[in-house]
């Protein structure tokens, strides 16, 4: 049994590393560093940076009460509500930008009353990170808050804690491992984004975008050093994220 889990495992870790591999044997060190010094391409992939992680702080500051809720209380609709904040994860990420665009365009109600667009800047992209990524932070904490034995909860509400007080200094620190795991896959998913942020911001270029354009208007050759850039620094970022969630997870046992 274990040698044939074995060798599935070596064939997902196959199935995923030989395309990036490829990829990266494909660009040469030359290809890469000018690639590094171009200061299009390094202005993208901080602007996707950044702006995913404003998508994701957002996130957490309306997010983590919101899994809370879910977590804690049954209530008429729940599932819907649930079902509601699932919808990002399948519908097809264009639309989803069509979507953000009926509501935050020039032309949308919105616009018209306050004469305000955020189309094509950075506060758009960091929407459109939020809309389709938002979902992973919430199931994630969600999970998280419903793995917590609910007697520390009422332990603390009999030596007089509040319910604010009790859900900041018990239950938030018990899921702190879930609400990194759930910040990290957002934010993430949010940098990968691509087809609802094309709809709200091609201009400024966010790196996803910028590798499409390049591809599209020079050809694969001059796309492939800034992806291979890309999910360089993504896969640095991560490690360094993974390593911390760990690490604060065992100092929290």
């Amino acid at each position: 049994m274990k040698k044939i889990f074995v060798i599935f495992l070596i064939i997902l870790i196959l199935s995923i590393s030989l395309p990036l591999l490829n990829m990266f044997l494909k660009v040469s060190v030359q290809d890469l560093i000018k690639t590094l010094l171009d200061e299009e391409v390094t202005k993208s992939i901080f602007l996707t940076l950044r702006a995913s992680l404003w998508s994701t702080s957002a996130a957490l500051i309306v997010g983590v009460p919101a899994s809370y809720i879910l977590a804690r209380h049954n209530f008429f609709g729940k599932r819907i509500l649930e079902g509601i904040i699932d919808i990002p994860v399948i519908v097809p990420h264009t639309a989803a930008g069509i979507a953000l665009l009926t509501v935050l365009g020039r032309r949308s109600l919105f616009g018209e009353i306050t004469g305000i667009s955020i189309m094509g800047t950075e506060t758009a992209i960091s929407v459109g990170m939020f809309f389709v990524s938002v979902p992973f932070l919430i199931n994630q904490v969600k999970t998280g808050f419903r793995l917590i034995d609910e007697r520390y909860e009422k332990v603390a509400y009999t030596l007089g804690a509040t319910p604010f007080q009790t859900f900041y200094k018990v239950s938030l620190p018990l899921v702190k491992k879930s609400i990194m795991s759930g910040s990290i896959m957002m934010w993430a998913r949010g940098i990968s984004e691509f087809g609802a942020v094309v709809i709200l911001a091609y201009h400024p270029m966010i790196a996803p975008v910028l590798i499409y354009d390049r591809y599209e208007s020079f050809g694969l050759n001059y796309a492939r050093p800034v992806a291979v850039l890309l999910i360089t620094i993504c896969l640095i970022v991560f490690i360094v994220l993974r390593f911390v969630e760990h690490k604060s997870g065992n100092n929290a046992k």
